[in-house]
């Protein structure tokens, strides 16, 4: 299938369904299309025992799920994993942004600013309670001798933007208590 020409001044959730399956993620960040590879190994061995942990704690009434678009109006953005209420029909476009608790992203070389700061703005707009973000590569602000990957915990604060609530290295446990209570160290989601 050929790329789509855009027509209009803004690509929306729907014209994802007209992409091809060509090996590469696709999705609407503020009305721009977005195209991204596929991730590599390391950053996928984190979101899956990511998400083998979350799936033995998360309270009856949440799901996790990896590769999902979220819907937030027109845009639909693909976070790395995401924690929701609700029941989710197994043919949905997407998931509904008022059903996600937890948006999680782990940066790559190519995702770092979608990861760290369009999302995240996106993210907090829409009102999504808490972002995690994970960097696994070294980057600008990691502490002399901090060990990697590094867990960056956000809940929503009262002005409507992410307060940053935990920053955990590998190596130490940190227990969280929102959205659900859990102790993480992020050195056994890369074994």
């Amino acid at each position: 299938m050929a790329m789509p020409i855009r027509r209009a001044d803004r690509w929306t959730a729907a014209d994802l369904d007209h992409m091809p399956e060509d090996g590469l993620r696709y999705e609407v960040l503020n009305g721009q299309l977005v195209v991204n590879a596929a991730p590599k190994p390391r950053h996928q061995r984190l979101v899956n025992w990511l998400d083998r942990t979350l799936y033995t704690l998360v309270p009856a009434d949440h799901e996790v799920m990896t590769g999902v678009g979220v819907l937030i109006g027109q845009d639909e953005p693909i976070p790395d994993l995401i924690v929701l209420t609700g029941e989710v029909p197994p043919d949905a476009r997407g998931i509904p942004v008022a059903q996600v608790v937890l948006a999680v992203e782990v940066v790559s070389a190519s995702t770092t600013l979608q990861d760290r700061m369009v999302k995240p703005t996106l993210y907090a707009d829409a009102g999504i309670p808490h972002y995690w973000r994970f960097e696994i590569n070294p980057f600008n602000g990691q502490l002399p001798g901090e060990p990697l990957p590094v867990l960056f915990a956000h809940t929503l604060g009262p002005s409507g933007a992410y307060e940053l609530t935990h920053r955990v290295p590998a190596g130490q446990a940190a227990t969280l208590h929102a959205p659900f209570p859990l102790t993480l160290d992020p050195a056994t989601l890369l074994p």
